[in-house]
């Protein structure tokens, strides 16, 4: 199957839903392995039908492969109410998973498992999906973390979008939890990513800042028949016109929800800070340091190098993380979000992220299923 047949139909790019602004919507997809030596196992069915038991605020949904689900929030002002819902959410998934007999985990990928064991999930998307890419359908078998931010307009959508991609260094170390694939340690904080760079429209939007400019770039793609919908480019930041936000796509999943949380309400106060008092305006040339500034953070977490696009400045990473937090905190406590801030300043100050978590556990466990064992412990919210 070629790229031209493999989608839907080319049609035009629809128009852009306005949503209240700073509202915020997660998805997280999650890890489904059974409770023997903690490997991946396909029950994402099974989850399905129990979930659909509970009364839930959001949605549970399939993935890719039969041992992933995503979960997805309603539309929330606050990240306090995107703790609220996802509680509810990850509540209901420890019961039915307590059913099966099998565990739920947060982290960017399964430490361990086996590409080639996958199953594709039988979803006519998922198959043509694995179809047009092969081998790389059932290595995407990878667990990130969605994070939508309501723009009451397309233009304002599209400036937000250009002015985030200067933060998608603090989004990657502040959620890297994949430091581990097929048993080994990669000495990636976020290995997943790489995965994501694999597809052909993966990486960064093209740089237009009106709709209308983007509406000729979407257009063109179309023609080339490459391109059908939205849905097709894995963009680390897009605009999603049908919800009316700005989508960010490169966080991996924490290993709590409270942490999922504390990341979006960063993600609203910095958009409350970029929306109301533009700091900057963004320009092409601040992609010149983009995919660098991008590989140290997946490479080394919050020890990365940050290059600064508009003074090309080299500091820490966690510096640059550090002046941001301060930078947003007036519009994180009108926002309710000044816990979210206190939680991340934290993990910055103490220099931790899952991925650290994580490798300190295998270096004491010495054995990975040991330490997804205690991951999916951590993420039950369960106490000792």
């Amino acid at each position: 199957m070629t790229a031209v047949t493999a989608m839907d139909k080319p049609r035009r790019l629809e128009p852009f839903g306005p949503s209240a602004a700073l509202s915020l919507g997660v998805e997280l997809e999650l890890q489904l392995v059974n409770t023997h030596d903690y490997d991946l196992a396909p029950y994402a069915d099974d989850m399905l039908r129990l979930m659909a038991a509970h009364k839930l605020p959001g949605s549970v949904v399939p993935e890719v492969t039969s041992s992933m689900i995503e979960i997805s929030t309603g539309v929330c002002t606050s990240s306090a109410q995107v703790l609220a819902e996802l509680t509810q959410m990850r509540n209901a998934l420890v019961k039915s998973a307590d059913k099966l007999n099998i565990a739920v985990v947060g982290g960017g990928t399964h430490p361990f498992q086996q590409w080639h064991e996958r199953r594709i999930y039988d979803k006519p998307r998922f198959k043509e999906l694995s179809s047009l890419y092969g081998y790389l359908s059932k290595q995407f078998t990878i667990f990130g973390q969605h994070v939508h931010v309501g723009c009451p307009d397309a233009d304002t959508a599209l400036l937000l979008l250009h002015r985030l991609s200067r933060y998608i260094p603090h989004f990657i170390a502040l959620s890297a939890s994949s430091p581990y694939v097929q048993g080994h340690d990669t000495a990636f904080d976020s290995a997943r990513l790489n995965s994501v760079f694999a597809f052909p429209l993966s990486g960064r939007a093209p740089f237009a800042l009106t709709w209308g400019e983007f509406e000729r770039f979407f257009d063109k793609m179309t023609r080339t028949g490459v391109v059908k919908s939205m849905k097709d480019f894995y963009w680390d930041i897009r605009p999603k016109p049908e919800f009316g936000t700005v989508e960010i796509r490169v966080f991996d999943t924490p290993l709590t929800i409270e942490h999922a949380a504390a990341l979006a309400g960063y993600v609203q106060s910095l958009s409350a800070w970029l929306m109301r008092d533009a700091p900057f305006m963004p320009v092409e040339d601040d992609y010149l340091v983009y995919t660098y500034n991008r590989f140290q953070a997946c490479r080394f977490g919050l020890d990365a190098v940050y290059v600064d696009p508009a003074s090309g400045e080299h500091m820490a990473l966690r510096e640059h993380i550090m002046l941001t937090l301060r930078a947003v905190e007036r519009h994180a406590a009108g926002l309710g979000a000044t816990s979210a801030i206190q939680l991340l300043r934290g993990d910055v100050n103490r220099n931790h992220n899952d991925a650290r978590w994580l490798r300190e556990l295998q270096s004491r466990e010495r054995l990975l299923a040991e330490v997804i064992r205690q991951a999916a412990f951590k993420f039950s919210g369960r106490s000792n």
